[in-house]
């Protein structure tokens, strides 16, 4: 199988915060946005993988700045890394100012992303390699965020999370 850079499954959703999905601040609803950032990861997890692929968690999600009624809202997903079956995916969530066409950055998320064949039995899925700075940091990371949340679901001893003991040694 061949390794695939994060690049080859860069994701980018355009679209406009309507007033049917605003909240009584009129800003976009944090759900419209899981969702807009849910499609995106989709569409990011299997043009790496070449599979069908399904949401397993969300992992993180930081909502830092509400994002107004009739904004200009950028969804960015790229896979961050890839085990076996599944994939780290990585989004930022940006403001397009229509005028200037400036960006401000206002969310990012992490989902997990497992690859499945027609049955739903998970399939493999081709190694990354990062490029960027931001691509090296969020892979070595990665490694990190899955064995906490395989400890904090009782998946993994503490002794075998290698990556977050090296944190503390």
């Amino acid at each position: 199988m061949t390794s695939k850079h994060p690049s080859e499954s860069l994701t980018i959703l355009t679209d406009l915060v309507l007033p049917s999905e605003t909240n009584a601040l009129n800003n976009l609803f944090g759900g419209e946005l899981l969702a807009r950032m849910d499609r995106a990861a989709s569409i990011s997890a299997g043009r790496h993988s070449r599979q069908i692929s399904v949401t397993v968690s969300v992992n993180h999600v930081a909502f830092n700045k509400a994002i107004p009624l009739g904004s200009v809202v950028i969804v960015e997903a790229k896979v961050s890394r890839a085990f076996n079956t599944s994939m780290e995916i990585y989004l930022d969530v940006w403001i397009e100012d229509r005028k200037s066409g400036e960006r401000i950055k206002s969310n990012e998320a992490i989902y997990t992303f497992v690859a499945v064949d027609e049955t739903g039995k998970p399939v493999q899925v081709p190694e990354i390699i990062p490029e960027t700075k931001l691509e090296i940091n969020r892979y070595k990371d990665a490694l990190r965020r899955k064995q906490l949340s395989l400890l904090l679901a009782g998946k993994m001893k503490p002794n075998d999370a290698t990556e977050l003991k090296a944190l503390f040694v």
